[in-house]
């Protein structure tokens, strides 16, 4: 496998992505799908991950998922990075259940009293929204930049949850909440990847 660290990045991003295609994992590791491919080819070899041919996509083995833990560990304790990422995630906890009510609210709006299926018939209510979603964004960016400043590769958190949103701004609302690449995929991923790296259990 590579040495230079990508193979773990290409791992990490398959353990908090989950089961996925090639270009879900390039989207999360912001390295380009033929290197992403050449170190999945080279973590199935060593028993690391396993390519699902039926469905052209990619997940841990269980050996993958306790060398990912390993690794990750490894990482976070050279850098001596423990605290700050514990105390950026105690932040992220404060967002999180924000995150979610805007998400339900990009979802779903009150209509006399009963709430029905946003179908986007109602410009105000989305402005409204999306406003306050981006107000939320200049605060995640916030606590992406306090992983970031401690270990790097957090940082593709606040570069993909910018994407999701700037594609939302540029009309496509899919990207808050009801898109494999949307805000709250992303942000999902970003727990996820706390709870990893903290090893914090589910």
């Amino acid at each position: 496998m590579s040495d230079s660290g990508t193979d773990l990045l290409v791992l990490h991003a398959l353990r908090c992505v989950g089961t996925a295609g090639l270009a879900r994992v390039a989207a999360a590791t912001g390295l380009g799908e033929s290197r992403v491919e050449f170190e999945l080819i080279d973590l199935v070899a060593a028993g690391l991950v396993t390519h699902i041919a039926d469905f052209d996509v990619w997940a841990l083995t269980d050996t993958g998922r306790v060398v990912d833990a390993e690794r990750i560990t490894d990482e976070l304790e050279s850098a001596g990075s423990r605290a700050a990422v514990a105390a950026a995630y105690d932040s992220f906890l404060v967002l999180n259940p924000e995150l979610l009510d805007l998400c339900t609210a990009s979802q779903l709006r009150s209509v006399d009293g009963v709430m029905t299926a946003n179908d986007h018939g109602d410009p105000s209510y989305d402005a409204r929204v999306l406003d306050l979603f981006t107000e939320f964004h200049r605060r995640a960016t916030v606590v992406c930049a306090e992983l970031s400043a401690t270990l790097p590769r957090f940082d593709r958190y606040r570069i993909r949850l910018t994407a999701a949103l700037d594609r939302t701004t540029s009309g496509a609302l899919e990207y808050l909440a009801d898109n494999t690449a949307s805000y709250h995929t992303v942000w999902a991923q970003l727990h996820e990847d706390l709870l990893a790296t903290l090893g914090i259990p589910r």
